[in-house]
């Protein structure tokens, strides 16, 4: 029992960096151009 009182803020934490991490990806652009890597390999440049 006194391991969950640890255990519980670390997940919780590691949830919140988590997500907070995927937000920054989302505002940071990662995703905008899924098919243009895809497209750009077939290209013969």
């Amino acid at each position: 029992m006194n391991h969950l009182i640890i255990l519980i803020p670390i997940a919780l934490f590691l949830g919140g960096l988590g997500l907070a991490a995927f937000i920054w990806s989302l505002n940071s652009g990662q995703y905008e151009d899924l098919d243009g890597a895809a497209e750009r390999i077939l290209d013969d440049d």
